[in-house]
């Protein structure tokens, strides 16, 4: 009685193998391009939609934005810096939020290019250049 030998051969794993690295060589090329585009929609919403709604309430509450010497940490906690918040009702946000590349976002009340206030994030690279996000510019986020 002969027994048949099951399993794959050596060949058979060796085109699936091939077929995989085909398949990923496909796919990284378009994910890996997508990452820096994420990462400025996610600023955009945080600086257009999550923090401007957080002022917002805070602008509400309390008849002004914090000044830029408050800074967004008066959405977090009751600033003690003058003016004096009297009816602040917070926490606005559950903590300080940073931009996608792990930075605090900068804030200035009164804004220079807005009435209101200035937000921005500096970007991937840091510094005040033109991939930075700002809620003065009504360019849509590429």
């Amino acid at each position: 009685m002969r027994r048949k030998k099951t399993g794959f051969t050596l060949i058979e794993l060796m085109l699936v193998v091939i077929i995989i690295g085909i398949l990923v060589s496909m796919v990284v090329p378009r994910i890996a391009g997508r990452s820096k585009q994420a990462r400025m929609a996610a600023a955009s919403a945080d600086i257009n939609a999550n923090i401007a709604t957080a002022l917002d309430m805070y602008e509400l509450d309390n008849g002004g934005y914090p000044t830029t010497e408050q800074g967004l940490k008066a959405l977090v906690t009751k600033s003690d810096i003058s003016p004096i918040p009297p009816n602040w009702n917070g926490p606005y946000v559950k903590k300080i939020p940073q931009d996608p590349w792990s930075r605090a976002y900068v804030y200035k009340s009164p804004g220079e290019r807005n009435a209101d206030y200035d937000l921005h994030s500096l970007g991937p690279d840091g510094i005040e250049s033109a991939d930075d996000i700002t809620n003065w510019q009504a360019e849509a986020v590429q």
